[in-house]
């Protein structure tokens, strides 16, 4: 496989700074800046950040509402995987749908494929730019492996560029040097998926991870990973949706596999200002993905691959990545003509370069600076027209300190520009950072963000065909067409806020208000209808009939397309704390208020509606050998509509918890975790599976 010559140039330009003699050393910026590693004080101080500017930060300079979750938080949660620990972040709603669907949104009701979150491992994005969405099972490591996850909770295309637009996840794993040594761990449980009627019936899981991390020399580490998970499907919802008449297709559910490796190496050159970063893996996944036009059945063999290279030298960082997806995943109640599975192969090479730098001017400014070139290549068998895309940005960003660094004012921008747009995109941002007292930040800031459509939102072309039961009249295949829009505008957000953080001994405080207002948002339109001045072919019974069926809700498609939608507008509030009570004690709680959206130039009906109220408590004690956590998780009701099943989800609460103990020697770690203690049939999507209680056992060993 041939590189775009852009990325040649810049792997030659990687190698020629690495073998370069060390330049001059640069002035050292500001201590609070460039902070010295963080002690386990409990404390916001001793939080770094490195997502918010794309720089090394405390927390408390940070220009962006954040939540960090930090490699002790995930060692003792009930919970082990990474969606259900972004599920505790305010501001955040996490929703799955089936045993491997699960989808994120920031600040705005989530939904299939959710395509407004940019997600990032080691600064790497794992987005998949063919369809615009995250697949989290994609994710090549398991969570014992993550230093820590910083979320940012709202806009960010002024230093990250096209689909940060609601927020990041980064997802920081830990050095090979910080891994060293052996581990194994095994994980094993069962799940209830009884129906109202039925009697007990268990659904399994298993997973192994292994891991293995050395530092050969002072200057040379590595580490290599691999695990699999495998889980039978849950429990699909019977009858019809809440609210609706139509009564949920049947389909056989599926569970997921999904195995993985992961390798990374680091070397130190000579003079230790200069390290290059190795990394690559692979992971597979296969099960149920729902869409705008129904489930797809992600096959076995589907598979996301990634290299990267990274080389830092002081401040300078250059990274060059690819990242490749291939699978297949046939429409599950879609066909083609004569009954046959629908053709539905995807292919996606994106390959990446990009840099950033920081320089202090004088005392007062620090600024710093970037930016990235990307190309795609595309083959899918559902979007013939088409197989490339270009893309790139770049960004610069100031801070300026006043009063011995009392106030903070972060002024910066980025230019991006895309083929498929008819002009470059621009997301400034703007904040100004006041610290009444030490250990806290009182912030006021103005964002634009933007997604820019992806390759299927542009170029999606398929028919498919649907079996219709006309009783007497006899069934009638319905062909119905599915097709991108190459007219979409990049979806536009503008965002204000105003946000607190403090600290008070071992206790902080956080809190956010804002206002989002979304231009042209991308989704999946409702269909046109077949009607009576346009009937389908074959059409046994009078045209009147179509009029009728669209008149009571159910009218027979058409036509699906992409469009883009005028205005919205949102606003919410968030709180949080956390406290160290004492070594080893701690708790946190938070809350999050959302309204419903407020559409112009459209029916609110077009729209998923968020949960209003959500609300997250949890603790965990660690004293000696043992631990223990418990958490607990409050989300309200909400509105559904974008798979073609309109309807609401009730509240409902979630009660995690586990306990564990460590052995004498501190080599192996016997664990039980449960979730929806509570045991409630709990549906998060109107169109999802229904999860209940998920009882596991761990035990990992460490040589």
């Amino acid at each position: 496989m041939n590189l775009p010559k852009p990325v040649e140039t810049i792997g030659i330009v990687v190698l020629m700074l690495a073998m370069a003699q060390p330049a001059a050393a640069q002035a050292p910026l500001p201590q609070v800046e460039q902070p010295s590693t963080p002690q386990d004080t409990g404390t916001v101080d001793d939080v770094i950040v490195v997502t918010a500017s794309r720089l090394e930060e405390l927390l408390l300079n940070a220009p962006a509402t954040m939540t960090v979750v930090d490699a002790e938080a995930i060692e003792r949660a009930p919970i082990q995987s990474v969606t259900d620990l972004l599920r505790l972040v305010p501001g955040l709603n996490t929703v799955q749908v089936s045993a491997r669907d699960v989808n994120v949104t920031s600040r705005a009701a989530s939904g299939t494929l959710a395509d407004s979150l940019l997600v990032l491992l080691d600064g790497r994005s794992i987005y998949q730019d063919f369809f615009g969405f995250v697949a989290w099972d994609f994710l090549p490591i398991d969570t014992r492996e993550i230093k820590q996850i910083e979320v940012i909770r709202g806009p960010a295309s002024a230093v990250w560029g096209a689909n940060a637009m609601t927020g990041v996840v980064n997802i920081i794993t830990k050095t090979p040097r910080e891994m060293q040594g052996n581990s194994l761990s095994i994980r094993f449980g069962q799940f209830d998926r009884s129906g109202p009627e039925d009697s007990f019936d268990g659904g399994g899981m298993f997973a192994i991870n292994a891991a293995h991390a050395a530092a050969t020399s002072d200057r040379f580490a590595y580490k290599i990973s691999a695990g699999l998970l495998t889980q039978e499907p849950f429990l699909r919802p019977a009858g019809s949706a809440a609210g609706s008449s139509i009564p949920y297709p049947l389909f056989e559910n599926r569970g997921t596999t999904q195995p993985k490796l992961d390798a990374r190496v680091d070397y130190d050159l000579e003079d230790r200002r200069q390290k290059i970063v190795l990394a690559g893996g692979i992971s597979g996944t296969e099960g149920i993905v729902h869409t705008g036009i129904g489930p797809l059945d992600i096959q076995r063999g589907s598979t996301f691959k990634y290299g990267r290279m990274t080389y830092t030298r002081d401040r300078l960082k250059l990274q060059v990545f690819v990242n490749a997806v291939d699978g297949e995943s046939p429409p599950l109640l879609r066909f083609g003509p004569n009954g046959q599975p629908l053709d539905f192969r995807f292919e996606n090479q994106a390959y990446d370069v990009e840099f950033s730098d920081l320089h202090l001017s004088g005392t007062r400014h620090l600024l710093s600076y970037g930016g990235n070139y990307r190309h795609n290549n595309f083959d899918l068998s559902f979007a013939g027209h088409g197989g490339s895309r270009d893309e790139g940005g770049a960004y610069a960003q100031d801070q300026i300190y006043f009063f011995s660094e009392r106030l903070r004012w972060i002024v910066g921008a980025r230019v991006d520009r895309f083929d498929v747009l008819s002009k470059a995109v621009f997301s400034p941002r703007t904040a100004v950072l006041f610290s009444p007292r030490a250990g806290q930040t009182v912030r006021l800031s103005f964002n634009r963000a933007f997604r820019a459509p992806s390759f299927v939102n542009t170029l999606l072309n398929t028919t498919f065909f649907t079996d219709i039961d006309l009783g007497a009249a006899g069934p009638l295949a319905l062909t119905t067409l599915a097709e991108g829009n190459p007219q979409l505008k990049e979806e536009a957000l503008t965002a204000y806020e105003a946000g607190y953080i403090g600290g008070f001994g071992r206790l902080m405080l956080g809190a956010a208000v804002y206002l989002n207002q979304t231009k042209n948002m991308i989704q999946f339109s409702r269909p046109e209808h077949y009607t009576s001045s346009h009937p389908p072919v074959g059409w046994p019974a009078p045209p009147a009939v179509l009029d009728q069926l669209v008149a009571q809700g159910r009218g027979l498609p058409s036509r699906y397309t992409y469009l883009n939608y005028d205005r919205i507008s949102d606003h919410g509030i968030e709180l949080s704390a956390d406290v160290n009570v004492r070594a080893g004690w701690s708790g946190f709680t938070n809350y999050t208020w959302q309204a419903d959206p407020k559409p112009t130039g459209f029916d609110i009906s077009d729209l998923n509606l968020p949960p209003t109220h959500r609300l997250n408590a949890g603790a965990s004690l660690t004293r000696g050998r043992y631990f223990g956590s418990l958490s607990g998780s409050f989300v309200d009701a909400a509105f559904w509509q974008d798979v073609g099943y309109e309807g609401p989800t009730k509240a409902y609460t979630l009660v995690d918890g586990g306990v564990g103990v460590h052995s004498t020697d501190g080599t192996m770690t016997v664990a039980v975790r449960a979730t929806n203690l509570l045991n409630q049939p709990i549906q998060q999507h109107v169109f999802g599976d229904v999860i209940r209680r998920t009882v596991i056992g761990e035990v990992r060993f460490e040589f």
